[in-house]
C-alpha cells in the first residue's frame, strides 16, 4: 500500500492531534468559514436542482476560476476576482442562454473560452505554482481573516436577496409559463439567481477548488430531493447536509493532513448513496399509508 496511504488511514481518527490542531486561530477560522458556506449551498442548492442548472453551476465555477486566475496574476484579491469572474459567467449565461435548447451550448461554448484564458493566466503568474493549484482543488486552511470578512458579508448579501425573491422564483421555477401569465418578472429572476449562484460558486472555490464545487452545491441538494418533495424541508435538509459535509470535512482531513475537498466530496457522496436508498422506501411507504387510509 501507498506510504501516504497507510498515514492516512492510521491517522484518520487521531482525535488528539485533531483536538491540538483546532486550537490555531487558522483552523478555526476555515471551521467557519466551512459553516458559512454550508449554511449558503444549502440554502441555494434546491432551486438550482429544481430550475435544473447543475450544468451552469459547474460553467460558473469554473469561470470563477478565470478571475481568480486573473487577480493572481494582478496581484489582487484572489477571493473578489473569483466572484467577478463567476458574476460575469452567470450574467453571459442569463442573457445568451435564455432559450432551453440553447443554454447547454452557450455554457459549452462561454467555459471553454474561459478555461483557455486561465491557463493562459495561470501560465504567466510568476509564483508558486501551489497558489494556483489551489484554485484547482482549494485551501480552506488559508482563508485568513480578510477572506473570512469577504465570505460572511457575500455570503449576508446572496441570503438576504434570496429571501427576497425566493417566492417568486420558486413559483417560477415550478411553472414558468403560468409565472409569465401572472406577470412573473421571470427573465430579471433567472439573473438575479444566475448572479446569486455564480457568487456562491466563487465562495465555495475556497473549499473545493473550482473542479469540485458541485459537491456542496449540487449534492446535498439532490440527496435532499430524494427523500422530500417538500421546498422547505428540502433546503433544510440540504443545509444539513452540506454543513455535514463542508465542517466534517475539515475535521476528518486535520489529523492526516490530506485534502479537505477529498473529504467534503466523499460524506456528499455517501450522503447522498444513502438517501438514494432510503428515498425510494419512504415513498413507497408513503403510498401504501396512502391506500391504507382511502380503503
Amino acid at each position: 500500500m501507498n506510504d501516504k496511504l497507510s498515514e492516512l488511514f492510521s491517522k484518520l481518527f487521531d482525535f488528539s492531534t485533531t483536538a491540538h490542531l483546532l486550537s490555531y486561530d487558522f483552523v478555526q477560522q476555515a471551521l467557519l468559514a466551512a459553516a458559512i458556506l454550508g449554511l449558503l449551498a444549502g440554502a441555494i442548492g434546491p432551486l438550482i436542482i429544481s430550475r435544473q442548472m447543475s450544468f451552469s453551476v459547474h460553467g460558473t465555477s469554473e469561470l470563477s476560476l478565470t478571475g481568480a486566475a486573473a487577480a493572481l496574476l494582478a496581484g489582487v484579491s484572489v477571493g473578489i476576482g473569483a466572484i467577478l469572474g463567476a458574476v460575469v459567467a452567470a450574467v453571459l449565461f442569463g442573457l445568451l442562454g435564455t432559450k432551453a435548447r440553447e443554454r447547454d451550448s452557450v455554457i459549452g461554448v462561454i467555459v471553454s473560452f474561459g478555461l483557455g484564458l486561465s491557463v493562459l493566466f495561470l501560465w504567466l503568474y510568476p509564483g508558486r505554482s501551489g497558489s494556483s493549484f489551489s484554485l484547482l482543488v482549494g485551501q480552506i486552511v488559508s482563508v485568513g481573516n480578510s477572506g473570512l470578512t469577504l465570505l460572511m458579508v457575500c455570503a449576508i448579501a446572496v441570503l438576504a436577496v434570496l429571501a427576497v425573491v425566493y417566492r417568486p422564483l420558486l413559483f417560477a421555477s415550478a411553472d414558468p409559463e403560468v409565472a409569465v401569465a401572472r406577470g412573473v418578472p421571470v427573465r430579471a429572476l433567472s439573473i438575479v439567481f444566475a448572479v446569486l449562484v455564480g457568487v456562491a460558486a466563487a465562495l465555495g472555490v475556497q473549499i473545493v477548488g473550482a473542479l469540485l464545487v458541485l459537491s456542496l452545491l449540487i449534492t446535498p441538494a439532490a440527496a435532499a430531493a430524494r427523500v422530500t418533495a417538500n421546498p422547505l424541508a428540502a433546503t433544510l435538509l440540504a443545509i444539513a447536509f452540506a454543513e455535514i459535509s463542508a465542517v466534517g470535512g475539515i475535521l476528518l482531513s486535520l489529523a492526516p493532513g490530506a485534502p479537505v475537498s477529498t473529504f467534503v466530496t466523499t460524506i456528499s457522496f455517501v450522503i447522498y448513496l444513502v438517501c438514494r436508498v432510503i428515498g425510494p422506501r419512504r415513498n413507497r411507504d408513503a403510498r401504501r399509508k396512502v391506500v391504507v387510509t382511502v380503503d
